[in-house]
């Protein structure tokens, strides 16, 4: 037989129980709380228990990559990111061209005409770089790299200098030989008759001799400019030759 004393605390450890389960359930998930599945970008899969269902939103795949900060060249080798302001081309240009004894105006006048202050541009024809230098022509004077600011100023100013004294300063021949080659105004005995050509020598030309360019006055003469002249007999005469 069970005592009285045994009897009172049977019931008091049901009653402590029969709470401890009240409790339980006051904080247990419910049995309708859902299983979600998820796979990250990484491909590992989570399973998360939630009430409410809980949505979870996979990580951003990584972007692909659009530019590369370092780039083989034409010729071979690897190139830095190319990155200068105008200020630091600006520097490159005064130095080659006391370097080399070319007016700095005129150089800048090719650069802007060539390639709008770019050091990254690119012609169809395989010029690139400030002055726009095909390889062959870089390469003679040392220029490894197009890209390179510093190496394509002075092989273009360079090569500028050598147009110049190979046609006796004749700022036309010159030019029109920078933009379609010796051998085009060779045969031409002048400038050829390209349109691109003649419209190449007029823009540079136009960007030397405009005021502010900074020009040195001795250095060329503007063949189109208009000359004032007073003959004799008072009469005023305009002419460009």
């Amino acid at each position: 037989m069970v005592s009285n004393a045994a009897k009172k605390l049977t019931a008091a450890t049901c009653k402590a129980l029969a709470a401890l389960g009240l409790c339980a359930s006051a904080f247990a998930p419910a049995s309708s709380a859902q299983i979600m599945r998820s796979v990250d970008a990484t491909g590992h899969e989570m399973f998360v228990n939630a009430e409410p269902p809980v949505v979870l939103k996979a990580a951003a795949k990584p972007r692909a990559t659009i530019y590369m900060p370092a780039e083989s060249s034409f010729m071979g080798a690897g190139r830095p990111e190319v990155s200068i302001d105008r200020d630091g081309a600006e520097k490159l240009v005064r130095e080659a061209a006391e370097r080399h004894s070319v007016d700095p105006a005129l150089v800048r006048a090719v650069i802007e005409t060539e390639s709008g202050w770019n050091p990254s541009a690119y012609s169809r024809k395989g010029a690139g770089g400030l002055m726009q230098l095909i390889p062959t022509t870089a390469q003679r004077y040392g220029a490894n790299d197009l890209f390179n600011p510093q190496q394509n100023i002075d092989a273009g100013v360079r090569h500028l200098k050598w147009l110049l004294e190979r046609y006796n300063g004749n700022l036309d021949l010159a030019l029109a030989a920078y933009n379609a080659g010796e051998g085009a105004v060779d045969r031409a005995h002048g400038i050829p008759a390209y349109k691109e050509t003649r419209n190449y020598v007029h823009k540079v030309q136009d960007a030397y001799f405009r005021p502010g360019s900074g020009r040195q006055e001795s250095a060329f003469s503007n063949p189109r400019a208009i000359h004032r002249e007073v003959e004799t007999d008072g009469r005023l005469i305009f002419r460009n030759d």
